[in-house]
């Protein structure tokens, strides 16, 4: 199983995401970094284990203020595996499918094969607008949810031929919340994607809740709270990961 840790992005800093209200969300206070500058955070989570993938979700980008470049080239110059990046621009006509400026030039090439933009389906207004992003971005899906209601243009999430070979299953009001994931809608999706690798968002609380979504043929989970609070120890993650 693929344990990627999460960052969500907010006026330059890393906030502590909660069931998806982010209208509270705050600063993160973690005892991985001394503060909740963004490479900070993503530096300590390499800290506990060495990911290889880091997913940076960037609010101001989701919410229509225009996403953080600045932030988004800091954590692609830092991290040294890949960035999955969601910041609600890569189902525009003039995206740059996410792949952040480099000051001073440098090794663009590089830094853009590692960048792999995610499409939010509560960022897409149409299908149409889904499968221009797909084919210009070759992105991974995010199928989202809050409650039992998917975010999203209708019938993309009923015609699974629509979906790429990465689907993550994101679960709004699990996140941040200490419930666990919400299994049996994950349970669905698995058995509707075929080949398709299938990501769980949103509730994973421990080792156990890893191995549970693996029994049910989920191939990764996206993480934060448990990483920082600790229920979640560089010991499990060796266990599950290798």
């Amino acid at each position: 199983m693929e344990v990627i840790p999460v960052i969500d992005l907010r006026g330059g800093v890393v906030v502590a995401a909660r069931r998806g209200d982010r209208a509270r969300y705050r600063p993160l206070e973690t005892p991985l970094a001394a503060s909740a500058d963004p490479v900070a955070v993503a530096l300590g989570l390499r800290s506990l284990y060495p990911f290889s993938t880091l997913y940076v979700a960037d609010l101001d980008g989701i919410e229509g203020r225009g996403p953080d470049l600045a932030t988004q080239h800091r954590l692609a110059a830092a991290w040294p595996g890949e960035l999955w990046l969601d910041d609600g621009t890569a189902g525009s006509d003039n995206a740059d499918v996410g792949l952040p400026p480099t000051p001073g030039g440098g090794d663009t090439q590089r830094t853009q094969m590692r960048i792999h933009p995610v499409l939010g389906s509560e960022t897409l207004t149409s299908l149409a607008d889904y499968e221009s992003a797909r084919k210009a971005a070759g992105a991974t899906l995010s199928l989202d949810f809050r409650g039992d209601t998917f975010i999203g243009p209708p019938g993309l999430l009923d015609d699974a031929a629509l979906w790429p070979g990465r689907v993550i299953v994101m679960t709004l009001a699990r996140v941040g919340s200490g419930e666990g994931p919400d299994t049996q809608r994950l349970a669905e999706i698995v058995a509707r994607a075929g080949a398709r690798r299938v990501y769980a968002a949103g509730g994973v609380r421990h080792v156990a809740d890893l191995h549970a979504l693996r029994a049910i043929g989920v191939a990764g989970a996206l993480v934060a709270t448990s990483l920082h609070d600790g229920r979640l120890s560089r010991r499990d993650l060796e266990e599950v990961m290798t």
